[in-house]
């Protein structure tokens, strides 16, 4: 062959290897429509009300992830960018959906929040039916799992029959037989008595009292006596900040402190309270594990850094942070930053094909067209077709006299049964 033919040949190969390149590209892509190439993340969390307590660590967790898919290069080859919006709570419904309306119009591609299942609903319609991706990191709601979103709804967060379940079977494990019950009147609050008390029952206890209240209420002295006179030998409290009301209730009524049951929506650190020490021996129930403590470290340092104050809650800090960077992956997965992009790819990422625990490996791996499942600090993840995580696992902690609680044991399960 001569010097010519080679050359002539290898050109030959070069174009056809490049024509093949672009229409590859071309033809993975072209699924998608539009998109600016820019990852646009919105926030709607509760910066105020009921829940503000909350939004801490799941600041903390979105930012922390930001900085990572960042530093490994962004998604799409460009930086992630984040605009927060306040959610508060069920007692202000209309701040929310002002919130979610800001963002969509600033073009946002998902929408992170809210963190409260009955604020969700105020907002999950707008969003959805908006093509715009929405994922919550402690939405725990059963009836979420098989709302109308079209797809575009998601959570990291298990759903409550899941906890309900695991904290209805602790409090008849240590050998309470008359139990009551003190609820929020949210779907949050319905949804997770529903499931503690078909437990508690199903166990051989009884439920003595069953009592709701408003969201944001401030007075439980009727409830509470009510509580007590039932002849209660434990209570499970399921609220959100009301509990700096109810614990001091049952304080004043001589119920003992270490026969409370608390859950997600108020384990809190109450070590500044004046109950604090009335605390010791409480349980109480959260979603995920035991969290890695350099990550604890790391969200709290950039917290600092960022707002200028200690980060002293941690719950949903993994979860907003693994939502994060799900969103991240879907989107370099699908080459396209749309919510229909991102939808239709976040089960993908979840599950299935090559393990992978930061986002920089999941970088690697897409470009080297592989496909990820990502398991992150909240745990497996993988989402169902109801965008739910269907592997959870939920944290049984227990207060000590300064006001704050230790994980006791983590306890695995499934969370869509």
């Amino acid at each position: 062959m001569t010097a010519f033919s080679k050359k002539t040949l290898v050109s030959v190969v070069a174009v056809a290897a490049a024509t093949a390149l672009a229409l590859s590209g071309c033809s993975a892509s072209s699924k998608y429509t539009g998109g600016d190439g820019v990852l646009k993340l919105g926030g709607v969390l509760p910066l105020t009300g009921a829940l503000a307590f909350l939004s801490p660590p799941e600041i903390a967790g979105v930012e922390l992830a930001i900085q990572d898919i960042n530093d490994a290069g962004g998604v799409l080859g460009k930086p992630v960018e984040w605009t927060l919006e306040d959610s508060s709570d069920g007692d202000h419904p209309e701040i929310a959906p002002a919130s979610a309306t800001k963002l969509l119009d600033a073009g946002v591609d998902a929408i992170v929040g809210a963190a409260a299942s009955g604020v969700t609903r105020l907002i999950i319609d707008q969003v959805t039916k908006a093509k715009t991706v929405q994922i919550s990191m402690s939405n725990t709601a059963p009836d979420l799992s098989t709302w109308d979103d079209g797809g575009y709804y998601f959570r990291t967060a298990p759903s409550d029959l899941l906890q309900g379940a695991i904290v209805g079977n602790q409090v008849v494990a240590d050998g309470h037989e008359n139990v009551a019950i003190i609820y929020q009147q949210t779907p949050y609050g319905e949804g997770l008595e529903a499931k503690a008390k078909a437990t508690i029952e199903a166990a051989g206890a009884t439920i003595v009292s069953d009592l709701s209240f408003p969201e944001a209420e401030t007075n439980f002295d009727t409830i509470v006596q009510k509580t007590v006179a039932s002849g209660a030998d434990s209570v499970l409290i399921i609220s959100y900040d009301e509990f700096k009301k109810i614990a001091p209730a049952l304080q004043k009524n001589n119920f003992p402190g270490k026969d409370m049951y608390l859950v997600d929506g108020n384990l809190a650190n109450y070590s500044a309270e004046g109950f604090a020490s009335y605390l010791e021996g409480a349980k109480g129930t959260l979603p995920g594990g035991k969290l890695d403590e350099a990550f604890k470290k790391r969200a709290a340092d950039l917290y600092m850094t960022n707002h200028g104050e200690e980060l002293t809650e941690f719950a949903y800090l993994a979860e907003s942070y693994d939502a994060v960077i799900l969103l991240a992956l879907a989107a370099e997965q699908a080459g396209n930053d749309t919510g229909l992009a991102i939808s239709e790819n976040l089960q993908s990422v979840s599950a299935g094909g090559d393990p992978v625990t930061n986002y920089a490996d999941g970088l690697a791996a897409i470009k080297a067209g592989k496909d990820v499942n990502y398991d992150g600090f909240s745990g497996p993840i993988e989402f169902d077709e109801n965008g739910d995580p269907t592997g959870a696992s939920i944290g049984i902690y227990q207060y000590g006299k300064d006001g704050t609680s230790t994980l006791l044991e983590v306890v695995a399960g499934n969370s869509v049964k």
